[in-house]
Order: C-alpha cells, then structure tokens, then sequence
C-alpha cells in the first residue's frame, strides 16, 4: 500500500479545485482521472466542497481525494466524513496539525519559515506544502530551507503552472506540484470538462517528461 505522499511523487501534480457546485464534481473527477490525475485537493473555501467530496470519494473510491484551505478542526472533521484521505491547510495551524495527528489524518500544513518547519519537524512531518509558493521565493527558497531541515520534502502551490513546473518538479526536495490551471474555474463554470481532461494529460505528460 503506497502512502499518501509516495502517490503524490507518482503524480507530480495535484489539481487544485475550487468548486462552486457539487453538481460539477462528478464530470470533473472522471475527466481528471481520465486525464491520468486521478487526485483533488478539493478546497474548502465554497459551500459546495464538503459535498464534491463526498460525491467524488463515493463514485470514485480509487481516486485520491482531499480537502484543502482547512482552516478549523471541524472542516477536519466534515472533510473526513465526507471521505477525504488527506487534509492542507494554507498556515501551519497547531491545533490543525495535532488533532489530524491524533486522529492519524494525513495532513500537509503550509509552511513558509524555518520556525513553522521546525515546529512541523518536531512532530515527525516530512512532508510539508508550501505556500503561496511563487510569492513566497520559489524555489530557491525550498532549497534554502531544506538545506538544513535534510528529512523534508515539499508540496508547493501558489502560482505554479505549466511554464514553470519544470523548474519545482527538477528540484529533489519537491515531491510534487499543486496546481489549478488545468481544473481552472471558468473552464469547470462552462462545463468544459474535455478541455479539462486534455489540460490534465498534457500535465501528466509533462511532469513525467520532467522526471524521467
């Protein structure tokens, strides 16, 4: 059984979904997984992501689905029951982290500093996002923390897309990319869901072209 994290190296990419309508999560995870991405971080900033959650872990129990932008222990714990495998939170939360620990919920907290590393570390983490990624320093920042913080490896996310996956995905401190702009909001709004499923194989094919 691979962990959480060994299967977000496999993919490379994690896509990053806003969705305004749970009417919608159902095209979009058969595009996705269709697409060679079957995985959501399915943020928890709409009404509808408790629901999508449930209609894509239901429909879709192989696909690996989880919350993002979780910002109490109560959208940790609707987000489980709907069938969330893991949980993102944009900060590094300690009452967040500690109450998904304690419930052994996989959790991947945004860390930007050294001190939310250290804090992260010191509860066993090693995989850590990184948040917002490109207004953050990039990648040149990654390396600078985990230069001495050997043990960790980062999901970044925040203004990542196809022109500059090359530059996180080349880093071996990064284990994968989350990213919209193949699950982009107007494209989801429009039902565009072929266009999704297109944006998604192009992705896949090149974070594999990346890494090979």
């Amino acid at each position: 059984m691979k962990t959480i994290a060994e299967q977000f190296y496999e993919y490379g990419v994690v896509p990053v979904v806003v969705l305004e309508d749970a009417k919608d999560a159902l095209p979009l995870a058969k595009a996705l997984t269709e697409g060679g991405l079957p995985c959501a971080e399915v943020t928890f900033r709409t009404e509808a992501a408790e629901e999508s959650i449930r209609l894509m872990s239901g429909e879709y129990p192989d696909m690996l689905v989880g919350a993002g932008t979780v910002l109490t222990t109560e959208q940790v714990d609707r987000a489980a029951a709907a069938g969330a495998k893991f949980i993102v939170s944009p900060g590094f939360d300690p009452e967040i982290v500690d109450y998904c620990l304690e419930k052994d919920i996989p959790v991947f907290p945004g860390c930007i500093t050294p001190s939310e590393v250290a804090q992260a570390v010191k509860r066993g983490m090693r995989v850590l996002k990184f948040f917002p990624a490109e207004q953050a320093g990039g990648v040149a920042m990654i390396k600078a923390m985990a230069a001495p913080y050997t043990m960790v490896k980062f999901m970044p996310t925040g203004g990542i897309s196809a022109k500059n996956l090359e530059e996180y995905l080349s880093c071996d401190k990064i284990i994968c990319c989350g990213g919209s702009w193949m699950v982009k909001g107007d494209l989801v709004k429009n039902g565009e869901f072929d266009k999704i499923r297109e944006l998604t194989k192009e992705a896949v094919e090149l974070a594999a072209s990346i890494r090979k």
